[in-house]
C-alpha cells in the first residue's frame, strides 16, 4: 500500500486466524493483503508492513481530522516552503533589531521611501519575532511530532511483532523474488543455509522450514531521530523568545559611567576607551590617497558589575559588586556566564552627564545656591538657597513642532533641555516657568532668554548659568557594544547534533529482511530492503549460489513489479 491511500477493509480476520484491528491492509502475522486494493497491488510496499495508521481512520472525527492535516507530509511541506518565503521577506530590508535608537514608523520610510512604509506596516521589519512566523514554526513543529506519532507507533508494533512464517502471496509480492525446488527436506535446508546468511550479518531466526534474517533494522529509526532533533531545535529556537534566555541587544555606554543592562541584575561600565588610528604609512593601499580616517584598533576598558540591592528602587542609587573585568577588541568579547558583549562600534564626541548651574538674580547679580543636575536621570525638585525649582518636563532633543510648541524630537540627549517652576522670594506667588539648555549652542538657538522673558511676563528674573568647566561633568567617549545572552544555544546544538545522527542512520544504512519457507521441495523466497535493491540481490544471488542454485541478479528481480 502506498503511504497517502485509504484502505477499504474487507475482513480484518486472515485465513491463519489471526485477529487484525480495523485499518489493517497486511495481516500482522503471516503478510497477507486483507484489502482489495493491497489484493490488486503487483508489489506490496512495505513501509509499515500494513500496519493500520490513525490517519486513515475509516470514519474520522473533528480530533482526527486536525490530526490527519499536521500528519500530512504535503502539509508540512506547503508550511516549510511558507517558513522559507517568509524568512526571505525578511531579508529584503534591515530588520529593526540591526539599528540604534531609531523610530521604525518613521525611519523605514524616509531610508526606503513608500516601500519601507508598506514593509513596516506588513510587520516584516521584525519578521522573525511576529506571531505569524512564530505560528508557522510551532505548526512545523507540530506537523513532526503528528508525522512522528502518526508512523512510529505502527512501525514499531510491525517490526517488533514480526513472524516467521509469511503467506505466499506476501513472499512473492516482494521487489526480489526466487522460487525454485530443493532436494532437502525444508527445516534440513533451512539450517544449512542459515549460517551462510549470518556471514552477511544478518540476524537470522527460524521456524521448521520457515526463515526470517534481517540486519540494520536501526536504520528505520533514521527519520524519527531526525524529527527528535528538529522538535529540540525548534523548541529551542522558540524558546529564545522567552524573558532571560536570549537577549541580543546594541547599547551605549559612556565614559565612566556603569548602565544597567536591561533583563539582568547586571551593570557594565566603559572605564576608558582607546582608539589607534592608521597613519599614512600602515594604512591599507586601497585607502591610501582618499583622506579617510580608518581606525586600526579600538578597545574598551569594561567592568562588569552585579547589583546586590536597590536594584529597582527610584531615587535611591544601587549597590554594585563587581565581578570581572576585561578589555573588549573586535573578536574578543567579554564572557561571563553566558554574558558576552562584542564590540560594535564608538563615537568620540563628548557626551554632557551633569552640570551645577548657578541661580542668579537678573537685575541684582546675587547668587543664590548651585543645583546639581543630571542631564539622564534628573530628580524631580531642587533647592536654591531660599527657591525651589521643581522640574516640570524634559527633553532629550528638544523642538518645536509645527504649531510652534515644544517637541521631543528623539530618545537621543541632542539638544537636552529642561523646564522648571521656580518659586521664592521676588518672584510670583504661583512662581515662573524657567527653560533651560545646558549647551550653549542650544541655548543661543533656541534663544533661551527670550523664551524666559516671555514666560515670565517680560523680564528675566532669575537666571540659571554654569559659572566654570569645573561644573559640567563630560564623558569624553561612548562605546557600542553588542550584548548577547543566548541560553537555548546549547539545546540548539544539542538538537542539530541528534538530527544529523538520523541523517546518518537514515542515509548510510539500510533495513534489509529475507524470508524463505520450503514447501514440498519447493522453495519460495521474498526479501525487502528501503534502499539499494542492487546490493540486497547481490546478496540474495551470492547465498543462493554458495547452496549449489545458480541464480543471476536480474532474474531475482519481480517481473510483475517492473511491469508496474
Amino acid at each position: 500500500m502506498s503511504e497517502g491511500s485509504k484502505p477499504l477493509i474487507q475482513n480484518t480476520k486472515c485465513e491463519c486466524g489471526h485477529q487484525n484491528p480495523p485499518g489493517t491492509v497486511l495481516c500482522e502475522a503471516c503478510g497477507k493483503p486483507l484489502t482489495k486494493e493491497a489484493e490488486a497491488q503487483p508489489i506490496l510496499e512495505m513501509r509499515y508492513d500494513g500496519v493500520a495508521r490513525r490517519s486513515q481512520k475509516a470514519n474520522p472525527g473533528f480530533i482526527d481530522k486536525v490530526w490527519n492535516f499536521f500528519s500530512s507530509v504535503k502539509v508540512a511541506i506547503y508550511l516549510i516552503l511558507l517558513t522559507l518565503i517568509g524568512s526571505s521577506l525578511g531579508t529584503i530590508l534591515p530588520q529593526e533589531s540591526t539599528f540604534l535608537n531609531i523610530d521604525p514608523s518613521v525611519y523605514y520610510k524616509e531610508e526606503y521611501g513608500q516601500l519601507g512604509h508598506i514593509y513596516y506596516l506588513l510587520g516584516l521589519s521584525h519578521t522573525y519575532t511576529s506571531w505569524w512566523f512564530v505560528l508557522l514554526l510551532v505548526m512545523i513543529g507540530a506537523s513532526l511530532v503528528i508525522c512522528s506519532l502518526d508512523r512510529v507507533l505502527p512501525l514499531y508494533k510491525a517490526l517488533s511483532r514480526q513472524r516467521i512464517p509469511k503467506h505466499m502471496s506476501f513472499l512473492t509480492r516482494q521487489r526480489v523474488v526466487y522460487q525454485g525446488t530443493v532436494e532437502q527436506d525444508g527445516a534440513e535446508w533451512v539450517e544449512r543455509v542459515k549460517p551462510l546468511i549470518k556471514k552477511k550479518g544478518y540476524r537470522v531466526r527460524t521456524d521448521g522450514g520457515t526463515l526470517l534474517a534481517e540486519k540494520q533494522r536501526f536504520s528505520r529509526w533514521g527519520p524519527y531521530v531526525l524529527h527528535i532533533g528538529l522538535i529540540i531545535f525548534l523548541l529551542a529556537v522558540l524558546g529564545r523568545n522567552l524573558p532571560g534566555l536570549h537577549m541580543d541587544e546594541h547599547m551605549a555606554f559612556p565614559e565612566g559611567e556603569p548602565v544597567h543592562i536591561k533583563n539582568t541584575s547586571y551593570y557594565l561600565m566603559n572605564d576608558g576607551f582607546k582608539v589607534e588610528f592608521y597613519t599614512e604609512e600602515d594604512m591599507p593601499n586601497e585607502f591610501k590617497g582618499k583622506g579617510k580616517v580608518l581606525p586600526k584598533k579600538f578597545e574598551t576598558e569594561a567592568i562588569l558589575y552585579v547589583c546586590e540591592s536597590n536594584c529597582n528602587t527610584p531615587g535611591q542609587e544601587p549597590q554594585l559588586k563587581e565581578v570581572t573585568r576585561h578589555n573588549i577588541e573586535v573578536n574578543h568579547p567579554l564572557n561571563y556566564k553566558g554574558l558576552k558583549a562584542y564590540q560594535f562600534d564608538y563615537d568620540l564626541t563628548p557626551i554632557l552627564r551633569t552640570v551645577s548651574p548657578m541661580l542668579i538674580g537678573s537685575k541684582t547679580g546675587e547668587q543664590y545656591g548651585k543645583i546639581d543636575l543630571s542631564i539622564k536621570d534628573p530628580v524631580r525638585e531642587y533647592k536654591a538657597g531660599d527657591y525651589t525649582l521643581k522640574l516640570t518636563q524634559t527633553f532629550t532633543d528638544f523642538g518645536l513642532g509645527d504649531d510652534g510648541k515644544p517637541v521631543n524630537l528623539s530618545p537621543n540627549p541632542k539638544a537636552p533641555a529642561f523646564l522648571f517652576l521656580i518659586k521664592g522670594p521676588n518672584l510670583p506667588a504661583d512662581g515662573i516657568q524657567y527653560f533651560y539648555f545646558p549647551k550653549q549652542v542650544d541655548k543661543e538657538r533656541f534663544q533661551q532668554d527670550a523664551i524666559n522673558a516671555q514666560l515670565a511676563g517680560g523680564e528675566n528674573l532669575v537666571t540659571l548659568d554654569v559659572l566654570s568647566m569645573d561644573d559640567v561633568d563630560f564623558a569624553e567617549s561612548t562605546t557600542y557594544l553588542n550584548i548577547r545572552v543566548d541560553k537555548a544555544m546549547p539545546f540548539i546544538w544539542v538538537g542539530a547534533f541528534i538530527g544529523m545522527i538520523g541523517l546518518v542512520m537514515g542515509f548510510y544504512f539500510h533495513h534489509r529482511r529475507i524470508w524463505l519457507r520450503v514447501d514440498d521441495g519447493t522453495l519460495t523466497l521474498g526479501a525487502h530492503t528501503n534502499k539499494n535493491w542492487f546490493g540486497l540481490r547481490r546478496e540474495v544471488a551470492a547465498i543462493l549460489n554458495q547452496m549449489n542454485i545458480e541464480v543471476d541478479e536480474k532474474s531475482l528481480e519481480n517481473n510483475r513489479g517492473s511491469q508496474a
